[in-house]
């Protein structure tokens, strides 16, 4: 376990998985216009000094019917990146194909359907999440995931770097929904994400010295 000395604070940096995030947490609420570095500093205890929040998404790939969701998107990229000096933005990106799918009441048996994958999110955090442990930037690492995936990433920082801590923030509100039994075993904490905190959290509705401004319906 990792202990700081008197007055000190642990550095925690904050790395948070956008799909697992939204889909969890976002997508059918009224919250989106969410302030990350608010939310998280409520979540996390005085002994923690936020020193960056590392946010993995990927821009919505151009479909007919889809443009006001890529506006909407980018608009609020911009907006947390003027008003969260903290964050920092890195992209993966989506991958639509056209794949038959078993149509539920047929005929006909086979539908053609888009399937729309995020590709890189995983793999980019686990990287950061061990390149940064080595390069000593945190003491405190906090994952906002659900992703399995990275449970390998977690084991061997807790192998290599005994006196990191780890934390995973459960990306849903969803009371029935369970943390990955693959992440959270390497974890030193869980933490819930609750509505209120999400209601608690939101940007001003207009962004500062910006022409930014909250999307209607969001």
């Amino acid at each position: 376990m990792f202990f700081c000395g008197v007055g000190m604070k642990r550095k925690t940096v904050i790395y948070v998985d956008g799909f697992n995030f939204y889909y969890g947490c976002l997508k059918n609420s009224s919250y989106k216009w969410l302030d990350m570095y608010s939310l998280f500093s409520k979540i996390l205890d005085t002994s923690h000094e936020i020193v960056e929040i590392k946010y993995f998404t990927a821009l919505i790939s151009h479909r007919a019917g889809n443009e006001n969701s890529m506006l909407r998107q980018k608009t609020y990229l911009k907006a947390i990146q003027a008003y969260c000096p903290h964050i920092n933005i890195f992209y993966g990106h989506y991958l639509t194909h056209i794949i038959k799918a078993k149509h539920v009441q047929p005929p006909p048996d086979f539908v053609k359907i888009y399937k729309t994958e995020e590709k890189g999110t995983d793999v980019n955090i686990a990287a950061h999440l061990i390149n940064d442990a080595w390069l000593d930037h945190y003491d405190c690492a906090l994952v906002v995931s659900n992703d399995s995936d990275l449970a390998e990433s977690l084991k061997l920082i807790k192998q290599h770097h005994n006196k990191k801590l780890i934390g995973v923030a459960f990306p849903s509100t969803d009371p029935k929904r369970k943390p990955s039994r693959e992440l959270i075993q390497y974890a030193d904490f869980v933490k819930p994400i609750r509505q209120g905190l999400l209601a608690d959290s939101q940007l001003p509705e207009k962004i500062p010295n910006t022409g930014l401004h909250k999307p209607k319906g969001w």
